[in-house]
């Protein structure tokens, strides 16, 4: 069984830098692939990153422009979502998720998903 635990969200300024992390529990965890969603209220839940289980490819949703790095630590069983440039459309609940099946930037592609943590963009 595969755990996901996220943490780091908050409340930030526009313009700000906010790290996310995911601590990932089970024994297929280093073999999957990982993504981040976020869901903004009133909003459906939406892709923002994925990385394979190497972290040799990474995808990125069209808004992120550049602006957030998703990348794993295999070693300390971690995934990463380094934000900058925010602004008060990033608000939203950021969740962590894994996929045995490879790398989708839909949600119906993972199989195991954390509780989320919530980021605030102050404008």
């Amino acid at each position: 069984q595969v755990q996901l635990v996220e943490s780091g969200g908050g409340l930030v300024q526009a313009g700000d830098s906010l790290r996310l992390s995911c601590a990932a529990s089970g024994p297929t965890i280093r073999s999957s692939a990982m993504g981040w969603f976020r869901q903004a209220p009133g909003k459906e839940r939406e892709f923002v990153a994925t990385i394979t289980w190497n972290g040799g490819t990474t995808r990125y949703a069209d808004f992120v422009q550049g602006r957030f790095t998703i990348s794993r630590d295999n070693s300390r069983n971690t995934v990463y979502l380094q934000m900058n440039r925010l602004n008060s459309e990033d608000t939203a609940d950021y969740y962590c998720a894994a996929s045995l099946r490879g790398v989708w930037t839909m949600a119906s592609g993972y199989d195991y998903w954390g509780q989320g943590t919530h980021v605030t963009v102050s404008s």
